[in-house]
């Protein structure tokens, strides 16, 4: 399916998100250094997992919210509190200000404006986007965002470190007009629901018809399988901007990136991790909708299964190496396990969930990132406390037992297909 002849909804989102995520990774990869070296490596993993809780809860309320008052609602007040948390964020690193604490509760915000914008906007697309042409779509979206990951790192290097404040402020107006241009040119999407919770009376109906549906949620078993995989496989996915950027920075000195004649590109461990997390970007905007095709010829079940052993792999690789070239191939291998199943997650989602529970049933899945995230951090105390290169072969053994879980996964899927075409 070809940009032109996408829904209206879904340029805008392009356009307007692109702007949004590009300013957003040229501080965000540097966050996890930064409250590291604010308040310790342990605190700030402990810190970096209670901010993750709210998100696990607001991601749960904004499928359900997404279901009941609708996508474009819910994404345009997360653009605009986001924007908000952006903004302060960077005040209290200002000349004037330095509240490192302020900063934390900023991001914990900001954390949990995303994880409602996030089921919105996955259920926004499943409604506007034939099931056919739903993994090429979430494959350009894909690579959108890591074309960010490519340019919004090399730009923070430049700016992040010497203009904290502005970047901040800048990345903060720039959510503020997303939410301008979704309130603006963006139509709702959701189906009517004659069960809308806003008939309701009572206060709690809200809450007490929100467990109710995700109780139904949790009785799939597949859906579970898929939850619950996705939650180990996060411990690896997620280790990109916790463990690893505190790894280089710790373990590699000054290192020559390219040599000629007597000239010499040396880097230290910071602009190391700046290089492979743009190496993780590159690969994935030349070739996500590439993989993302080429992997539609194969068993999905193999996919999934295939891609979490590239992941343990990779993982093992990066605790056994400390030179720059090293890490770069590691990166390759993670980068090119992260591709295989980058179409088909929010596809395979959407041919599980009833159309009127889209939103939850998205939420429920991006718990593999929130929850994922919440215990990721852990990590980092760990590393501590039993060493780097123990903590990356745990890493490598949960990404295993999540390719398990996948395999697991398809075979009650199977089976559920098999019931119903009974």
């Amino acid at each position: 399916m070809k940009i032109k002849d996408w829904d209206r909804n879904l340029k805008v989102r392009l356009f307007g998100e692109a702007m949004m995520n590009v300013t957003f990774w040229m501080f965000f990869p540097f966050l996890t250094i930064y409250f590291a070296d604010e308040f310790g490596k342990s605190k700030a993993g402990i810190l970096l997992i209670f901010s993750q809780l709210f998100s696990v809860f607001a991601n749960l309320m904004g499928g359900y919210c997404a279901d009941r008052f609708g996508r474009k609602r819910m994404m345009v007040l997360s653009a605009i509190g986001q924007g908000i948390s952006f903004i302060i964020f960077g005040i209290a690193n200002s000349p004037w200000i330095h509240s490192p604490w302020t900063s934390f509760v900023c991001f914990a915000f900001a954390g949990v404006f995303g994880a409602i914008y996030w089921p919105a906007s996955q259920a926004m697309v499943a409604d506007v986007v034939e099931e056919k042409d739903r993994s090429s779509v979430f494959a350009i979206f894909y690579t959108s965002i890591n074309i960010a990951v490519v340019i919004g790192p090399v730009l923070g290097a430049i700016f992040y470190v010497h203009y904290r404040l502005q970047v901040m402020i800048i990345a903060g107006l720039i959510c503020l007009l997303l939410g301008f241009i979704l309130a603006k040119w963006t139509r709702e999407t959701a189906p009517t629901r004659l069960d809308d919770v806003k008939h309701s009376g009572k206060w709690y109906f809200f809450l007490q018809n929100q467990l109710k549906d995700y109780a139904v949620i949790s009785r799939d078993k597949t859906f579970l399988l898929f939850i619950i995989a996705g939650v180990l496989g996060a411990q690896t996915f997620m280790q990109l901007d916790l463990l690893l950027p505190v790894y280089m920075k710790d373990i590699m000195g000054n290192q020559k990136l390219l040599s000629i004649g007597n000239w010499s590109f040396t880097i230290k461990g910071e602009q190391a991790f700046g290089i492979v997390l743009s190496e993780n970007g590159l690969i994935v905007a030349l070739l996500t909708v590439f993989v993302t095709k080429w992997m539609l010829k194969f068993s999905e079940r193999n996919v999934f299964v295939l891609s979490s052993i590239l992941f343990a792999l990779a993982i093992l690789y990066f605790g056994q190496t400390q030179f720059i070239w090293g890490f770069i191939v590691a990166m390759a291998i993670y980068t090119f396990g992260e591709l295989m199943t980058a179409g088909l997650q929010q596809s395979f989602v959407s041919k599980l969930a009833p159309e009127q529970m889209r939103g939850q049933y998205f939420a429920a899945a991006s718990l593999r990132y929130t929850l994922g995230r919440t215990i990721a951090p852990l990590s980092i105390p760990l590393s501590q406390w039993i060493g780097y290169e123990q903590t990356f072969f745990i890493l490598f053994l949960i990404s295993l037992v999540s390719g398990a879980l996948y395999w697991f996964m398809y075979y009650f899927f199977e089976k559920q297909k098999e019931k119903a075409f009974v």
